[in-house]
């Protein structure tokens, strides 16, 4: 299959890895801010065959596992209101709040389905005009345009019984968070393609200067990583820190200009909790106050509703990669994929799932000691 099988050819990628092995000199960290490229990296074992210089780190990159607790506590609050269909993509239902998830809602009498697209939560709203039908908007930019083109579609239908919880996080000032704290770690970044070919690159280019960090556009596949990985160490190794564009296939510098028009019309930038973090400037989308008319937190009275995080969930310090998911006390004992403390041990593309999935259960430093 074209743009598939040619980037995980193994002799390909085997040489990508001897590049690698050729350039590096010294100990360099390396983060993927995208879950679905650390997925990527442990289904492949591309981190065990690094050379032992290269360390990768697990940024904040799965959009389930930092929407904030209490985004997830207003959802259940809505979702179990009479009256209410509450629309959602399959991978938020598992996802704890407080004291519960939305499956447990539906198992409790609730009306919450599954759909594949934000337009289909429009369609259910429009065939059942005597009830409310709340669609949860959550993502990064990637996701953001479909959502913004489903309210704007209710608008210009006059669908008025359709609102959206509005929970979209922006890598940017994400990336800017980890890089301004004094327990920062990171040397380079590998920014996800995804993101990129629909906002482009051109963000980048002041965070890499001010915080003369290296930051090369990735995507998914094993050779699209390694050749990211590759031109990061190239770039550490000379001393330089620029924005690099390895992902050529889907990825310009202005990006999706329409989706970016749209975007800007539909939505506005706030100050953002990402869970497990805390409050990121301007790191977020809310409903602009021309759309606000369609704001599920504003038509159900839900925004006072507060939320306090597991005392037993690392899970901020795994996205903000101070610690591996396997270096957290409770991970595969009190925290499982049927006993979930945080999002990411049950988000398809949070790093935690990921561990658990693929059989990283014990930490490096515990292999080494028993390795002894």
């Amino acid at each position: 299959m074209k743009y598939q099988e040619e980037f995980r050819n193994s002799g390909a990628v085997q040489r990508l890895l001897a590049e690698i092995r050729e350039t590096v000199t010294r100990p360099w960290s390396l983060m993927e801010v995208c879950g679905g490229q650390t997925h990527s990296i442990l289904r492949n074992g591309l981190d065990q065959l690094l050379p032992k210089e290269i360390r990768l780190i697990h940024g904040p990159g799965c959009p389930v596992c930092v929407t904030p607790l209490v985004a997830i506590d207003r959802a259940l609050a809505i979702a179990a209101r009479p009256g209410v269909i509450f629309c959602s993509f399959g991978d938020m239902l598992r996802v704890p709040g407080s004291d519960k998830d939305l499956f447990r809602i539906k198992s409790e009498g609730g009306d919450v389905r599954i759909v594949y697209s934000p337009l289909d939560a429009v369609k259910i709203a429009r065939e059942n005009p005597g009830r409310e039908v709340v669609f949860f908007a959550i993502g990064f930019e990637t996701t953001a345009p479909a959502n913004a083109m489903a309210i704007e579609v209710a608008r210009q239908q006059s669908i008025r019984n359709f609102s959206a919880l509005v929970s979209h996080v922006l890598v940017p000032p994400a990336i800017e968070a980890i890089l301004s704290s004094p327990a920062t770690r990171v040397n380079a970044f590998l920014a996800a393609g995804h993101v990129c070919s629909v906002m482009g690159t051109w963000e980048y280019p002041p965070l890499a200067e001010k915080y003369h960090v290296p930051i090369v556009v990735t995507g998914f596949e094993p050779y699209d990583l390694l050749a990211g990985i590759l031109a990061c160490v190239r770039q550490l190794e000379r001393g330089e820190a620029r924005v690099e564009n390895a992902y050529e296939r889907a990825v310009s510098e202005q990006g999706n200009l329409p989706a970016q028009a749209l975007l800007s019309r539909v939505f506005t930038t706030i100050d953002r909790a990402w869970r497990g973090i805390g409050v990121i400037p301007r790191s977020g989308w809310a409903l602009s106050d021309a759309y606000r008319d369609f704001d599920a937190e504003h038509r159900f009275s839900v925004g006072g509703i507060v939320a306090n995080e597991s005392p037993l969930c690392h899970s901020g310090e795994v996205l903000q990669g101070l610690l591996k998911p396997n270096q957290c006390p409770a991970f595969g004992k009190q925290c499982t994929p049927r006993t979930p403390l945080g999002a990411t041990m049950v988000s398809n593309e949070g790093a935690c799932s990921a561990y658990y999935n693929y059989g990283r259960l014990i930490a490096a430093e515990e292999l080494l000691c028993s390795a002894k």
